[in-house]
């Protein structure tokens, strides 16, 4: 599966597109992660823990939206997006969207 954020992927054309997918989860922290990297916070510093998370949350977005443009047929997702947004106080839902296309 080609994956580009652009509108096209180099050496290849777009001979059909398909439709927009997506993928998304919703991940929520946890207390012990909270604590931890709460003390972390205050030392400053990249607060690892919650980084670990949030790249676990869009890979899972990214397969999603794969198996999503794979069922359609396609080879290619361009114009690919990644978009956060906060769910309560303790959660965040991850989307990753585009545009499925077949390549030649």
């Amino acid at each position: 599966m080609e994956l580009s954020n652009t509108d096209s992927v180099a050496g290849k054309e777009v001979t059909e597109t398909l439709g927009l997918v997506r993928g998304n989860t919703v991940r929520a922290r946890n207390l012990g992660r909270d604590i931890t990297q709460g003390l972390r916070n205050l030392a400053g510093g990249e607060l690892k823990g919650y980084t670990e998370l949030m790249t676990d949350a869009r890979d899972q977005a990214q397969e999603r939206m794969i198996e999503e443009a794979e069922a359609l047929g396609a080879d290619g997702v361009i114009n690919v997006r990644f978009t956060t947004s906060s769910i309560a106080d303790s959660g965040a839902e991850i989307l990753a969207y585009g545009t499925a296309v077949r390549l030649r």
